[in-house]
């Protein structure tokens, strides 16, 4: 019953979690990444830890997860609600042009495979969320406020 309560507490006062995704395109392709944890094809990205920039988190995370620099100004799509984790959850989309890849990495636990895909032939389970950033940024039409 305690453990329950401090449960029920801890979701009420915890602070916002912040997140950061990364549309990296490349000719006409995008970086997607498949998960060791929940199914389906996903843009990468992450956590936003305590003080660190929306910026540095994409940078490390691209890094980590697809073996991606970016070399220039990654451009800000926009900022969502995700309500799917939490009502206190909130990604940036940022959209990378401008970057080295080092090639694929080994796979993890985390990220089982990272690969580029053809815009006009994504994987059959690619999430419905990044098909919409996709259709977003690549419509010119502007993001809602949920993910």
């Amino acid at each position: 019953m305690i453990r329950r309560f401090l449960h029920l507490y801890w979701r009420m006062k915890r602070g916002m979690t912040l997140g950061v995704r990364g549309v990296v395109l490349r000719g006409g392709e995008v970086l997607l990444v498949r998960h060791g944890y929940t199914p389906g094809w996903h843009l990468p990205g992450g956590g936003v830890e305590p003080g660190e920039t929306f910026e540095a988190a994409l940078a490390k995370e691209l890094l980590e997860e697809g073996n991606i620099r970016i070399k220039g100004t990654p451009a800000l799509h926009g900022l969502f609600q995700n309500r799917n984790a939490s009502s206190r959850d909130h990604v940036a989309v940022y959209v990378v042009r401008d970057f080295d890849h080092g090639g694929p990495l080994a796979p993890t636990f985390e990220i089982q495979e990272a690969k580029f895909f053809s815009l006009n032939a994504l994987p059959e389970d690619t999430t419905q969320s990044t098909r919409r950033r996709l259709a977003e940024i690549l419509e010119g039409l502007p993001p809602p406020a949920q993910w």
